[in-house]
């Protein structure tokens, strides 16, 4: 039998970054919670419409509850799914506090339920590639490590993102991202330091961000803004054998804003003049294809986890660390000083 799963949020989010992915993973969606009750029943009329969390708990058959909602209301919604039984997954990023990500951690466990966040990029193309060339040793030892998510965005949009709530700005949109991936190849960097701003007029929440963070000889930038027309390197990465370079950005959402399915083929492959270069210290130049981007990966491993009993493939103690690093971040910003980790 597939895992039926009730889809929380039918937004961009739910409707395109996680319904056309669980559906691909064998995930059926027979519940939608959201007030978009014509859009839903045109694109997915076998699903129940609901409007409210506890309506969609309270039918027969839900295994897992999916969240892309906004991010203020991922701990209470999550709490209220895992005391009901289902297995849950959360948008990135878990929760807005460390201790609310140890809270659900502890509740998941103590009923043997699957908890997991969509930390959906660590199956985009390029940084598929760049996990395979630090495991390749390509770079040497690296000393210094860049990412970059810039976009040209001069004026305030109407969305819950841009307004005055819990959890919303850039720093939570695009930072869990950033963080995420960054500890995932180096590990809880030692010290953080942080410039969280806002630049736009009219901007209710911060709509740009610098991080620096180190760990041992290891320097991280990480860094978004929302007024940048030609964002330049995505990611740099320079270590003692050479530096690889790297442009654009993977082409999954853009192929799913576009009606593409991550069962077509080609799907998640990045054009050829994205590609990544590699400078070695002789400064010979080498042009890196791309892995192919697949987030259907992250809900195949969900499906897998429900039933057989093991690991997601995002853990609740791993993007609990995203949030620690995250908290530290704010910290640093509010006291324009470093933080120790």
């Amino acid at each position: 039998m597939p895992i039926t799963a009730a889809l929380v949020g039918y937004g961009l989010a739910g409707r395109l970054l996680h319904a056309p992915v669980m559906e691909a993973a064998g995930i059926e969606i027979g519940a939608v919670v959201s007030s978009r009750t014509e859009e839903i029943r045109a694109e997915r009329p076998s699903a129940a419409v609901c409007a409210s969390l506890e309506e969609a708990l309270a039918l027969p058959g839900i295994d897992l509850v999916v969240l892309a909602t906004p991010n203020h209301l991922h701990y209470e919604q999550a709490r209220r799914a895992l005391q009901a039984g289902r297995h849950v997954v959360v948008d990135k990023p878990f929760v807005l506090t460390h201790d609310e990500a140890a809270e659900l951690k502890s509740l998941a466990e103590a009923r043997g339920l699957v908890l997991s966040v969509y930390h959906n990029r660590r199956w985009d193309a390029d940084f598929l590639t760049i996990r395979r060339l630090l495991g390749e040793n390509r770079l040497g030892r690296v000393f210094n490590y860049a990412a970059r998510w810039d976009r040209f965005r001069p004026s305030v949009q109407q969305r819950w993102r841009e307004e005055a709530l819990p959890g919303a700005g850039l720093l939570y949109d695009l930072g869990p991202h950033l963080a995420d991936q960054a500890i995932q190849l180096f590990g809880m960097p030692d010290w953080v330091e942080a410039d969280v701003f806002v630049q736009r007029e009219g901007g209710a929440v911060d709509d740009g961000f610098e991080i620096r963070a180190g760990k041992g000889p290891l320097r991280l930038s990480l860094g978004a803004a929302s007024v940048v027309a030609d964002g330049g390197w995505r990611y740099r990465i320079d270590g003692t054998a050479g530096s690889f370079l790297k442009r654009g950005i993977d082409p999954q959402e853009a192929a799913l804003r576009a009606g593409g399915r991550p069962t077509e083929p080609g799907f998640g492959e990045e054009a050829a003049e994205n590609r990544g270069i590699l400078v070695s210290g002789e400064g010979a130049r080498e042009e890196i294809p791309s892995e192919a981007g697949r987030w259907t990966t992250f809900y195949e491993g969900i499906v897998r986890a429900i039933r057989d009993g093991g690991e997601p493939p995002v853990t609740a103690a791993s993007a609990a660390e995203t949030v620690r690093f995250l908290d530290a971040v704010r910290q640093a910003a509010e006291r324009h000083a470093r933080v120790v980790l």
